[in-house]
């Protein structure tokens, strides 16, 4: 391999799709990188002109290529996927990797996207996939940056498919270039903050957003549908973040109802470990979501909402709120850093002007429910041994509960463990 050019790997099981590998790599040597194939086969096979071939990357993984033959399909791709991960990743780490190309069907997007998975944000990443435009793309992808380029055709040799193929790869290769073009400027950033969001938040989120950037940090905002909350986790373990203001917690309310908005157990744990200054609201926690027309059976006597075409809305009940207030406390509880937890009274989302209705679309009540909001203070206030909680008389919207949040977030950030700090993206 050149030192001269940036390197993209093309991931790829070769004993299918060999010809397509190659022309992928012809694709980026012409774009002015350094195409890097790793095998990502199954089995030995006659097929030549891999870099890593698939016996080095079994090997990588503790295991031998005729051994994996032997295995059942799900135990030799674990199998391969060990390996490879730590292939490419290693080869990142040690500065010898720009970017990462994938080609395949099912399996081999399934593979691929599991190792580029693995690689931080920004570094380029592509699926050219056979799979593309399906429903399960939210896991292939999940909160990584991988960009889904559909085949069009199944992954072969045509004129369509060799078109889309080569707009992928000419689109890593840029990338690439310009990533490692940059490498070797130093730029100094103003500390990078979080803030989770949403539509029924946008009042608080807004304002804040607007006196934190007055203050010289920089803003990065999270969309509370599950993919956000994880991003926020994510970078926030990475060590790109100097605080959160964690507005909008939405998600772990879908997390205790399975909605379709959940980012999973470790949402609100990853700020706490890190040791960042945090100030954490319940923000639109009155509310899961659901797509229109798939609420479970158990949750069909509830109150809902219909927010739009595809969301609707079911309004948390008070066991759920006690739940939350309990499961919002395990999650601060281990914080090794300072947190204030800040409750609006008046009301947890913009929702709370609305009523509340069946699934008939018949009116039920009101959204605004203080005694089931109530549930959660009370669990919380129970169960939480670390941080102070202030509860103030404002609707999260309001200016007064905005300007609250940003003077929280000001006196702990000072007091955080080396104040403030310089990030910047891998």
């Amino acid at each position: 391999m050149s030192a001269a050019k940036p390197t993209v790997a093309i991931l790829v099981t070769m004993d299918t799709k060999a010809p397509e590998a190659l022309f992928v790599a012809s694709c980026l040597a012409s774009a002015g990188t350094t195409p890097w194939i790793v095998d990502l086969s199954l089995m030995p096979h006659d097929s030549e002109g891999a870099d890593m071939t698939g016996g080095d990357v079994a090997e990588a993984g503790g295991h031998s290529w005729d051994a994996l033959a032997k295995m059942d399909r799900r135990a030799a791709s674990d199998a391969m996927l060990e390996g490879a991960t730590k292939v490419v990743r290693g080869r990142f780490d040690d500065g010898q990797l720009a970017g990462a190309i994938g080609l395949g069907g099912a399996n081999g997007t399934t593979m691929a996207c599991a190792i580029m998975r693995a690689l931080p944000y920004l570094v380029p990443k592509a699926m050219v996939s056979a799979v593309a435009a399906t429903a399960a793309v939210q896991w292939y992808v999940a909160e990584a940056d991988i960009a889904m380029h559909a085949s069009i055709g199944d992954v072969a040799l045509n004129r369509i498919t060799k078109a889309a193929m080569e707009n992928a790869a000419v689109g890593v290769a840029a990338a690439a270039c310009n990533r490692a073009g940059k490498a070797a400027q130093t730029e100094d950033h103003p500390p990078l903050v979080a803030i989770s969001s949403f539509g029924g938040t946008a009042g608080c989120v807004d304002r804040v957003q607007a006196q934190i950037e007055a203050q010289g940090f920089e803003v990065i905002l999270f969309h509370a549908s599950g993919i956000g909350g994880r991003a926020l986790e994510r970078l926030a373990r990475e060590g790109e973040l100097a605080g959160v203001l964690d507005i909008t917690t939405h998600e772990l309310t879908d997390f205790v109802t399975n909605g379709v908005y959940d980012a999973g157990g470790e949402r609100l744990t990853a700020a706490g470990a890190m040791g960042l200054p945090q100030v954490v609201v319940p923000g639109a926690i009155d509310h899961s979501n659901f797509w229109t027309g798939q609420v479970p059976e158990r949750y069909r006597e509830r109150e809902f909402f219909q927010y739009n075409a595809q969301n609707l809305l079911m309004r948390t009940n008070a066991d759920e709120m006690d739940e939350l207030g309990r499961a919002f406390a395990e999650r601060l509880n281990g914080a090794k850093g300072p947190i204030r937890v800040l409750v609006p009274l008046e009301g947890y989302s913009e929702h709370t002007k609305r009523k509340t209705y069946d699934l008939a679309e018949n009116e039920l009540g009101n959204w605004k429910q203080p005694e089931t909001d109530r549930a959660f203070s009370r669990a919380l206030g129970e169960n939480l041994t670390s941080g102070t909680v202030e509860e103030i008389p404002c609707h999260i919207n309001d200016a007064a509960f905005a300007d609250a949040c940003v003077a929280a977030f000001l006196e702990i950030i000072g007091s955080a463990p080396g104040g403030t700090r310089t990030s910047g993206a891998t």
